[in-house]
């Protein structure tokens, strides 16, 4: 078994508003024994507590973190639960960085906030702006740096979803309409018959899902739990036995477990684990400055739907590559029109959503051109090609879902675009 307290970290991958059920000891006793990384056997004064991290998941939830849980462990999460790690290359791609001084200003609470400020009040761990692949703002916070990581929490859907259109182009998987079962025969003979490629990708499968993380006997309180057997895919075995609900392509349902079908179909089509084809397709390419981290489930395959951890620095370089059309070397590694599809809503996801907001392939969309990869606790890449702008943001929030930390980070974000849309009418006169 390589998974221990991998189920607190999923149910808080998915966002939930209320903690997850406590499990018992027996469900996650092998942590402290479980494998570890170079970093966690790495002695320091730290460790005493990373242990004590460790234990806390015997009895508790991420979502039960207190904030100074938090601080400790989002950084360190491959040191609390095993990883395998996502290798950097040779080289590091250096960003440029503007002279000029970026100055924003907004409103918050009757308040005017600058962007530093926005760092020091509202939990922010790292906030980097790059504009025209510059730089132009970076800060750190809660002793974070930018020597370390951070996790990303469900931010990891859109990594993950890059290396389906991936597997495409490098014809591993022939096309987003083909049956998944085509490639996860394990599926054939449940509800996932006659399901596509596409609509696992974009959580329209019809298959029921309960994500109510209050529930003991929920979906995704239950699936993390299914053993693996002889070596099989626990995701899959958990996912066959689910009944249908609606037709394919008919009720658009935000489920972690798809996601974690995202990375099974990659893994089966390439023959790769998730973190060494992401890797060689991307983080070994675009110039990472550091190793990135993804921590595994029960069968030690990676959490599809979450818990990617990587520099700040690093989040940005993944957003100017994809926004950039995903080239490596001037080639893309997705298909012709991916990017556009990918960041384009389902008519049902936006039906569902009110028209404020959408879902890709595991791309939030809104009614503008950007859109975002995005994670509980103030994770975040937030993309506009429109303004050339990446926004990544690392923070240890009070609350998963915590609507004040989120609209103080729409109002910056908004303050941000502002600005530049100003500096670009500047530059037109």
């Amino acid at each position: 078994m390589v998974a221990a307290g991998v189920l607190a970290l999923l149910t808080a991958c998915a966002g939930s508003r209320t903690p997850a059920p406590e499990r018992s000891a027996s469900r996650v006793k092998s942590v402290a024994s479980a494998p570890r990384t170079r970093a966690a056997q790495a002695a320091g004064p730290k460790q005493t507590a990373i242990e004590a991290l460790r234990t806390s998941l015997e009895t508790k939830t991420v979502l039960q973190w207190n904030q100074q849980e938090k601080i400790l462990g989002f950084p360190r999460m491959e040191e609390v639960v095993p990883a395998r790690t996502i290798n950097k290359g040779a080289s590091i791609r250096p960003f440029k960085r503007s002279a000029a001084p970026f100055e924003v200003s907004f409103d918050v609470d009757g308040e005017t906030w600058s962007l530093d400020d926005y760092v020091k009040k509202n939990l922010t761990a790292g906030l980097l702006i790059i504009f025209n692949e510059e730089i132009v703002y970076e800060n750190y916070g809660l002793g974070h740096s930018a020597n370390g990581r951070w996790t990303s929490f469900s931010v990891a859907k859109s990594f993950s979803s890059t290396m389906v259109g991936a597997a495409i182009k490098d014809g591993k998987i022939q096309s987003l309409d083909d049956p998944v079962t085509r490639y996860l025969p394990a599926l054939t003979g449940s509800a996932y018959d006659g399901v596509t490629v596409r609509q696992v990708l974009t959580m329209t499968s019809g298959v029921r899902w309960n994500e109510d993380y209050t529930d003991p006997k929920s979906d995704v309180s239950r699936f993390i739990a299914e053993p693996s057997t002889d070596g099989s895919d626990p995701t899959v075995t958990y996912m066959a036995r689910l009944p249908r609900e609606a037709e394919p392509g008919t009720k658009w349902v935000y489920k972690t477990g798809e996601t974690n079908l995202v990375g099974s179909l990659v893994e089966a089509a390439t023959g790769k684990k998730l973190a060494e084809y992401l890797s060689a397709k991307v983080w070994s390419r675009i110039g990472m400055e550091q190793d990135g981290s993804w921590l595994l489930n029960a069968s030690g395959r990676e959490i599809a739907g979450c818990c990617v951890s990587a520099a700040l620095r690093d989040y940005g370089r993944f957003g100017v590559f994809f926004m950039n059309g995903a080239k490596v070397d001037g080639e893309s590694i997705v298909p012709d029109g991916w990017i556009d599809a990918a960041t384009t809503s389902t008519e049902i996801a936006q039906s569902a959503m009110g028209g404020r907001a959408g879902y890709g392939f595991q791309w939030w969309t809104t009614p503008g051109p950007a859109y975002r990869a995005s994670g509980i606790y103030g994770q975040g890449i937030w993309l506009n090609p429109e303004l050339n702008l990446v926004v990544v943001t690392q923070s240890a929030w009070d609350k998963a879902i915590d609507r004040v930390a989120m609209k103080r980070r729409a109002i910056m974000i908004d303050a941000v675009e502002r600005v530049i849309r100003d500096l670009g009418s500047k530059a037109e006169r």
